[in-house]
């Protein structure tokens, strides 16, 4: 069975960093795509990184140069290093994973609360 457990989230205020972490069991870490999501109260998800088995890294543009998508492999862990955060981020951020790169993802976790205060 797949799993996918984030963690990191919080209050913080604008201009600050959070570090989010998606722990994976149940699959091959390395031979997935691993994305993150968000999706703010009356909103509808949207993409915020992705990183694939090889590395290869994007960004949605309004994240981009703030935001950092890491993977571990030897921990089965994706990051989301977010810096110079602004209230537009608060979210619920949500980790997902998928064989290849495509607009859809197999596995979803929960997700997780990211609030970012004025």
């Amino acid at each position: 069975q797949v799993r996918l457990l984030e963690s990191g989230g919080g209050l913080v205020p604008a201009g600050g960093s959070l570090r989010l972490s998606c722990a994976a069991s149940g699959l091959t870490f390395s031979s997935y795509v691993m994305g993150w999501f968000r999706q703010a109260p009356g909103q509808e998800r949207e993409f915020v990184a992705r990183i694939s088995w090889s590395g290869r890294i994007k960004y949605a543009d309004s994240v981009n140069g703030r935001f950092t998508i890491s993977r571990d492999n030897a921990k089965n862990t994706v990051y989301l290093q977010m810096n110079s955060l602004k209230p537009e981020d608060t979210a619920v951020y949500v980790c997902a994973a998928d064989r290849t790169i495509s607009p859809t993802y197999n596995y979803w976790g929960q997700g997780i609360q990211v609030t970012v205060s004025p």
